[in-house]
Order: C-alpha cells, then structure tokens, then sequence
C-alpha cells in the first residue's frame, strides 16, 4: 500500500506540475526545467537517505549500504533537493525561481504519500506516540496513536488554502511561494516530532529537528528583511 502511494505522488505530482505550467508564463526554458530536476532529483535521494540514517546516530554501528537505502526522510529530500536545484541554477545560470511553479505539486505529492504512510501503519515508521485523545488511531497493536500523517495531510491542506489566499490578495513576487510553503513545513517538522516516538539528543532535540532549524536559518535573513518591508508599508504618513 504504501508503495502504491507512493508512486501515485510522483505520478499525479508531475502531472499537475504539467498542467500548471502549460498555464502560465514560465521564464525557464524546458532544457533548463530538466537540469533542475536532475538537480533536485540527485539532491533529494542523497538528502532524504542521509538524514534518514542520520537520525538514529545511536545505531552507527549499523550503518551499511542497505541501511542506507532502507531509511530515508521527506525533509531530508526537501532539503537536499533545495541544495541541489540551487548549485545546479548557480551553474546554469538561472536566476528566477524555479519552485513556485512545483510548490502545490510538491505538496500534493506529499499529502498523498502521506497517507499511504497511514495506511502502512507501524511498519512505516512514522506513526505517532500514545494517546488518549478520541481521535487517537490504534494501528494494530492495541495502542490509540495520534495520528501525525494524517495531522500533516491536514497540514498541508491548511498551508496551501493560506498560500492561496496570500496570492487572492495581491500577486507574491519571485520566489516566495516556494519560501513560505518551505518555511511552514520547517516549522511543521520542529513541532510535529514531538509527537513521534524519535530519538532525541540529551538536550531535547531530535536529528530532524535539527535540520529543521537550520533550513529556517537559511531561510532568516529572508524573513527578516520580508518583516523590515512590511512593516515600512504599513506605516502611517
């Protein structure tokens, strides 16, 4: 079940990207389009594999090559695939931005990779502590569970309605539908992984948190100067 989700996050997420940029005025040629996937695909495998190994340091000992192909992490592909699409752009010579248009098709994919998680149940790995809230799933240990993938279906879902009502008020410039889905999500995983039986540092944090703050770190200075100007626009004459 969960592999058939996950094909269909591919296969339907490339598809809306399809339709979406037949609709609009895309200043990136297609040769160039297919540098950044490659980019972000070869980003993405490394990233999501890496910090999925990454967060059991505990079990060093372990770390084989199928270790490593057997563990992988959607904010690690997010994040390793930003690295990716940004020295492939840097080498190319692109400077728009190339993630507003895949934005809701990410998120798409996401939402329906997701839920095939749930439907995994505990074998996939990402199920929630115990709860004794009365929305809490057993999963078939006997156990009520929050259910957090389907918390982040509904996440997601809430983001891109938030996202969409930004752009109903006026047009975003460049680039910052991709940073604002981005940011949401970093602070999203902070959060979420509290609610999941995950390794944590002594002092708290778990790997994923970790990488989850340091892409808000990257993202700071954006959101600092993004602050700056809103708040010179709304001040009175």
């Amino acid at each position: 079940m969960h592999l058939i989700f996950e094909l269909l996050s591919f296969t339907l997420g490339f598809q809306y990207y399809q339709w979406l940029r037949k609709r609009v005025s895309d200043p990136i040629t297609t040769e160039q389009r297919w540098f950044i996937f490659i980019g972000a695909a070869g980003g993405a495998f490394f990233g999501s594999h890496v910090l999925g190994i990454l967060e059991r340091p505990d079990l060093i000992d372990q770390w084989t090559l199928v270790y490593f192909f057997a563990n992988k992490t959607i904010l690690g592909g997010l994040l390793g695939g930003l690295i990716g699409v940004e020295l492939v752009k840097k080498i190319i010579g692109v400077r728009a931005s190339s993630g507003d248009l895949m934005t809701f098709p990410i998120m798409l994919g996401m939402g329906i990779g997701r839920m095939g998680c749930h439907l995994a149940g505990k074998a996939d790995g990402t199920y929630g502590i115990p709860t004794s809230l009365p929305w809490g799933i057993d999963l078939g240990d006997g156990i009520p569970r929050h259910p957090v993938n389907l918390y982040e279906i509904c996440f997601l879902a809430c983001l891109a309605f938030f996202i969409l009502w930004l752009e109903s008020r006026r047009p975003l410039a460049d680039g910052v539908r991709f940073k604002i889905f981005m940011i949401g999500y970093l602070l999203w995983r902070l959060c979420i992984e509290w609610l999941k039986p995950v390794w944590f540092f002594p002092f708290g944090l778990s790997t994923l948190q970790l990488a989850a703050i340091a892409g808000l770190l990257y993202y700071t200075p954006w959101m600092l100067r993004s602050t700056t100007t809103f708040s010179s626009k709304t001040k009175p004459n």
